[in-house]
Order: C-alpha cells, then structure tokens, then sequence
C-alpha cells in the first residue's frame, strides 16, 4: 500500500467517475442502435461491415463496463472510450445504408457523453468533430446516391450541432470549474489542519521544556534540600513528604515525557514505541504484545507515536481488553502501524457523535494522518474488539 490519503482517493473517483457513467450509459445507447433496424426497417449498405462494427462496439462497451466497475480508471481513459465512441459511430453510420437509417441523430447524443470528461478543451474539440463528422457522413451519402441529396435541414442540423458543442463545452467548462474550487479547498483544509497540529506540537515542547527547566527542577531542588534536613533532624512526617515529593517528580517527569518524548528525537520511533509500550505494561491489567520492526526516523514518526499513545490509552480507558497487539512495520513506500484489541470494540458509525460530545482523540487522530496523507483502516464492532490500521507514506511531511 501507498498509503495515499482518504480525501486523495475521493477526489480521484470523482474525476473518474464520468468514465463509469459513460461506460453505463453506452451500454443502452448501442441497445437503441441495434433496435433501429428492425424497427426502422433498415437494409445495411454494407451488411457484413454494419453487423461486423456493432457487434464489436457492443462487446467492447460490456467488456469496458466490467473494467471500470472493478478497479480504477486511468485519466486517460475518458479520452480514449469517447474517441472511440465517436469512430464507431462515424463508422456505423457510413455503413449503415444512408440517411434514411434514422442512424444519424445519435450525432447528437454524442456531446453529451463528451461533456462527461469534465475536459473542456476536450469537449469542444470533438463536440466540432461530431458536428463536422455529421456533415461528412451527409456529404458521403450525396455522393453515393444523388437521389439522396444534401438538403438545407442538413445545414441546420450541423448548426444545432455545433450549438450543442457549445453548451456542453460550457457546462464542462462550469463542472471543471467547481471541481478546482473543490481541489483547491480540500488543499487549504489539509494546510491548515497541519499548521494546527504543527502549532500543537510546538507548544507541547515548549511546554515540556518549561515543565523540565522550571517545576520538575525546583522539585528535586526542595528534595535535596529535603534530604539534608532528614539526615539532621531524622521524622517519619518527613519521609512522607519525601516520598510524595518523589512520586510528584515521576509523574511530572512521565507528563514531560508524554508532551515531548526525548527517546523518540533521540532514538527514533521503533524504540519510543517499545519504551511506551514497557511504561503501559507496568501499569494496565492487560497483557501487550509487541511486535515492532526497525523503521528508522520516518518524518511521520510523531504523529504514529502519539497514534500508538492514544490507541493503548483507549484500550485502557473504554476497550476492557484482556490483549493488546502492537505491530510496527515498513516497506520502501510505507510504513505500518497496527494495534487490535479484543475487547468490547465499538459502533465505527458513532465517531462523529462522540466528537460532538466532546470525545475527539480518536476522531483527531484520523484527521491529523489525513491531512499528512496517510490512510486508516478501522475495524470494529460492539463484541468483537478492534482493529485499527494506519499506514503512512514514507515521504509524508511531519507535522
């Protein structure tokens, strides 16, 4: 896995989605042409080529559904089924034994599907090509029959025609549009939710500096000072005040370690993880299990330590878990980290109710590796424990 962000692929399935329309909406529209020569009572000019062309287009149309259906599209892959779209018809009508086939006002729906590629240049350009290809086919049929003619209806034809490219360029044109509106708004959202985590992250060091330098220091000060009252005047009131004074340190020291963990700048995040681990097995009820790669000093590794953090605190406080497991792995485009619990697990859909109530660190969580264009695969329900998934791109920026 890549780990590409949640919003990346939404916006890559809304670009493609015209792909997926037009594959669905091809499918009927050869129905329609196949159906229009018994109805209209049709003799082919050249059979075996007019049968040959529809049955391959037909095939091709379900075949290429099937694909887009699947998997994911290429960009490309608008340009190249509307060019054929477009070829197939050109080449349907000119075979199709003349302007009396009623073949030709599918011309006209051929814009429209254009118009799906979310492309303007690209939709004017071949919304002018079916204009013109109209004309052509006419032309062609003039020639071959002089019965046939070119009448005028023919120019207004090719007038509303090139009249339809013009209005499903603009519409295009609006759709694109709002379409980079809504790129370039998911693009300010994702900057300024890493301008707040990176404002966050410095004032949880500065803190954890002020906390170390100032407080944590005039506490073991007092403590020495203590001590040297204890070795003259020896009080049983006093070894109390100093081992409260002692547990007040380690507790300070454990809230500096939390906002600004030294091992992890110091050691990377396979060894802060592992020490994180080892403080939360000594003091919850439930066994962890670690299974923990060396992956260095990712630039993500702040935000996947406090992930860790967060998900044990989790088990701890809501899960009721009797196990924890803790893996950390890495690929040369990403790197894992899961943690599954078995304990009383939760509705996934309630997420955004316990925001509302006030309970965000999970839902935080999947914001902030979110926006650093990572990707999160939550699996839970009520009973059955939890699995939470988070892989991160190597090359995510730290926030």
């Amino acid at each position: 896995m890549t780990g590409r962000s949640r919003i990346d692929r939404i916006v890559e399935y809304l670009a493609t989605e015209s792909v997926r329309i037009s594959a669905i909406l091809r499918v009927p529209l050869i129905g329609l042409i196949v159906a229009l020569g018994p109805i209209a009572d049709v003799d082919p000019w050249l059979p075996a080529v007019y049968s040959g062309l529809l049955g391959c287009y037909a095939g091709a149309a379900v075949v290429w559904l099937i694909v887009v259906l699947r998997g994911p599209v290429r960009p490309w892959a608008g340009w190249v089924s509307t060019g054929i779209d477009v070829l197939a018809v050109l080449a349907l009508c000119l075979s199709s034994g003349g302007a009396t086939s009623l073949l030709l006002p599918v011309f006209f729906l051929l814009p429209i599907s254009v118009a799906f590629q979310n492309r303007p240049e690209l939709t004017a350009f071949l919304g002018i090509g079916t204009a013109v290809g109209y004309l052509s086919v006419w032309i062609v049929y003039s020639k071959r029959d002089d019965t046939v003619g070119l009448p005028n209806v023919v120019y207004l034809y090719f007038g509303f025609l090139l009249w339809l490219a013009a209005a499903t360029t603009g519409l295009c044109l609006v759709l694109a549009r709002r379409s980079a509106r809504v790129a370039a708004l998911l693009d300010v959202r994702r900057r300024l939710v890493s301008e707040s985590v990176q404002a966050d992250e410095r004032h949880n060091r500065e803190l954890a500096e002020h906390l170390h330098d100032g407080p944590l220091q005039n506490l073991l000060a007092a403590r020495l000072d203590l001590e040297e009252v204890r070795e003259r005047s020896p009080d049983p009131a006093l070894d109390a005040v100093d081992a409260a004074i002692q547990e007040t340190a380690k507790q300070l020291r454990s809230t500096v370690t939390a906002l600004h963990p030294q091992v992890l700048a110091q050691l990377g995040l396979t060894a802060a993880t592992r020490e994180l681990v080892r403080q939360y097995a000594e003091r919850v009820d439930f066994e962890i299990v670690a299974e923990l790669a060396e992956v260095g000093r990712p630039a993500s590794q702040s935000l996947l330590y406090r992930a860790v953090r967060e998900l044990l605190a989790n088990a701890h406080k809501h899960a009721r878990a009797t196990l924890v497991d803790v893996r950390l792995a890495a690929t040369p485009d990403a790197i894992t980290l899961t943690v599954t619990d078995d304990g009383t697990g939760f509705d996934t859909s309630t997420l955004d109710r316990c925001v509302a109530d006030g309970h965000i660190g999970l839902a935080s969580l999947l914001v902030r590796i979110d926006a650093m264009g990572g990707d999160v695969d939550l699996d839970s329900d009520i009973g059955r424990g939890t699995t939470i998934s988070i892989v991160m791109p190597t090359d995510a920026a730290d926030l």
